[in-house]
């Protein structure tokens, strides 16, 4: 008897032939070879798409390094046939490796002022201060190109903060625009560091510090400092401090208001500060673009640093200071305009 739940094989699709005597010579050499070839394709086309896909990744690799290193650098050509108004942002500390370095401010001011749309050029601050050097490189290069430029003003807009190094910035612009409620001032020097000889008495640390010259290891942190290194660094300190003086009253001139605070180092509000003559008058850039310049159009020449830049930066500090073996870049943590 047959039994119906259980076809025969034949009427099953895709199912082998069972062995008869009328079964042609050789069929399971036939099935294997069509497992083999059909296993031969399937390895194929798997292949194929991992070489696609792995194409596909070097592709969006290739696209994120070339952003990488092609996302900064020099401004575009920005000049423009109508009148405007040229901004630079100089934001965070001023330092050489940053976005706020002498090198790219100055770039973008050259930019601005040459452009002959540009009315004129408003530099946006927000920045604590930095190094003494990059901001007294800045403030020079505004004053030359003042004088090059003599019919194209510049201003300062502070944003939250214009402190130290940033005023010593800005005390080069013809006006100073503050928030009322801007951090302003702070004209003073620091240098700043850590003494852990004390700590290395009590572990029982030895220092193994071998100098040519006996002030050469002045400032390292496991070391003492003697009162005749302390005057050294007081004396330098006191020398930068008279530079910053002297150009915040070259660049404020009759407007600012001395009193034996205004270069202690204490900083005010944007209010105090035009009190105090370190600023001018409220505004930010778009108003001083629409009411003081009269040219409403804002065009930004702020350069900006790349990841790729900023690795080479890092990259090329880190050997420099390598090969300069135990030689100090800075004294006692460096003087800062902060």
């Amino acid at each position: 008897m047959s039994d119906d739940r259980f076809p025969p094989s034949d009427s099953m699709p895709g199912a082998l032939p069972p062995p008869s005597s009328n079964a042609p010579a050789g069929w399971e050499r036939d099935v294997l070879e069509r497992l083999m070839f059909a296993t031969l394709r399937e390895q194929r086309d798997a292949r194929r798409w991992r070489i696609f896909f792995r194409l596909i990744w070097v592709l969006v690799l290739l696209a994120f390094i070339a952003a990488i290193w092609s996302g900064g650098g020099k401004a575009a050509d920005k000049s423009l046939s109508t009148r405007h108004t040229a901004l630079i942002s100089l934001r965070g500390v001023i330092d050489a490796d940053g976005d706020a370095s002498a090198e790219k401010i100055n770039s973008a001011l050259q930019a601005a002022f040459k452009d002959g749309g540009s009315a004129a050029v408003v530099m946006r601050i927000n920045s604590p201060g930095g190094s003494p050097v990059q901001a007294g490189i800045i403030n020079d290069e505004i004053k030359r190109l003042r004088v090059q430029y003599p019919d194209k003003p510049f201003y300062v807009v502070v944003d939250e903060m214009c402190a130290s190094g940033g005023y010593y910035v800005a005390a080069a612009a013809d006006r100073i625009y503050v928030d009322k409620a801007s951090i302003v001032g702070s004209i003073g020097v620091l240098s700043d560091g850590f003494g852990f000889t004390g700590a290395m008495e009590k572990l029982g640390v030895e220092r193994r510090l071998q100098t040519a010259g006996k002030n050469k290891g002045i400032g390292d942190p496991f070391s003492p400092i003697n009162d005749e290194q302390k005057a050294h660094l007081q004396t330098m300190l006191d020398a930068i401090h008279q530079q910053f003086i002297k150009v915040v009253r070259e660049g404020r001139g009759t407007r600012l208001k001395e009193t034996s605070d205004t270069f202690s180092g204490l900083f005010w509000t944007g209010e105090q500060s035009i009190a105090l003559g370190l600023a001018d008058d409220y505004g930010t850039v778009e108003t001083v673009a629409r009411d003081v310049v009269k040219a409403d159009d804002v065009v930004d020449y702020t350069e900006k640093q790349s990841i790729g830049e900023r690795l080479a930066r890092r990259f090329g500090s880190q050997v420099g200071s390598s090969f300069a073996g135990g030689l100090l870049d800075s004294v006692a943590g460096g003087a800062h305009l902060r």
